[in-house]
């Protein structure tokens, strides 16, 4: 499974995310938009992110990308189904997914802005939306928290 973060802003949920891709064996991330890379435009560790990552942001590969559509469509292009994690009108609870290991190699998972959420035109090129069902008062979930409930229910809830 590849991971597209797509305009995320903390440094400490780019942190998390990274050091809960490492223990899910994410095979690479994609920072878009104004995602914070591990190291600034000089190559100094932006400090939140590499302390909150715990060195997974040199175990997991990564690449910067400014268009998340256009690597999207590249993606997609190359055989990959892209699912995105939002709520919305459309989406399914993610408990519903159930990937086979060739599938999981061939998956795309898009989180989105911790305010904003994944944007329309990103949505429009995701095979599937899928949605964290709530069951209290809040609405929605930090983001980190959000990558890590999905990207390991996909993970355990694998066909044989």
């Amino acid at each position: 499974m590849i991971v597209v973060l797509n305009n995320i802003r903390s440094l400490h949920n780019v942190g998390s995310i990274f050091r809960t891709a490492d223990s899910a064996g994410i095979a690479k991330l994609y920072l878009c938009g104004y995602t914070p890379a591990p190291c600034d435009e000089f190559g100094l560790p932006r400090g939140p992110l590499v302390k909150t990552a715990l060195g997974a942001e040199q175990t997991v590969p990564w690449e910067k990308c400014a268009s998340t559509t256009r690597l999207l469509d590249k993606l997609r292009a190359a055989g990959y189904k892209v699912y995105a994690v939002e709520q919305h009108k459309n989406s399914t609870p993610y408990q519903r997914l159930h990937l086979s290991k060739k599938q999981w190699a061939a998956a795309v998972l898009v989180m989105g802005n911790e305010v904003k959420g994944v944007s329309p035109a990103v949505l429009k090129r995701a095979d599937k939306i899928l949605e964290i069902p709530m069951y209290g008062q809040k609405e929605s979930l930090n983001v980190s928290v959000a990558f890590g409930i999905v990207a390991y229910g996909l993970r355990t809830g694998m066909k044989k």
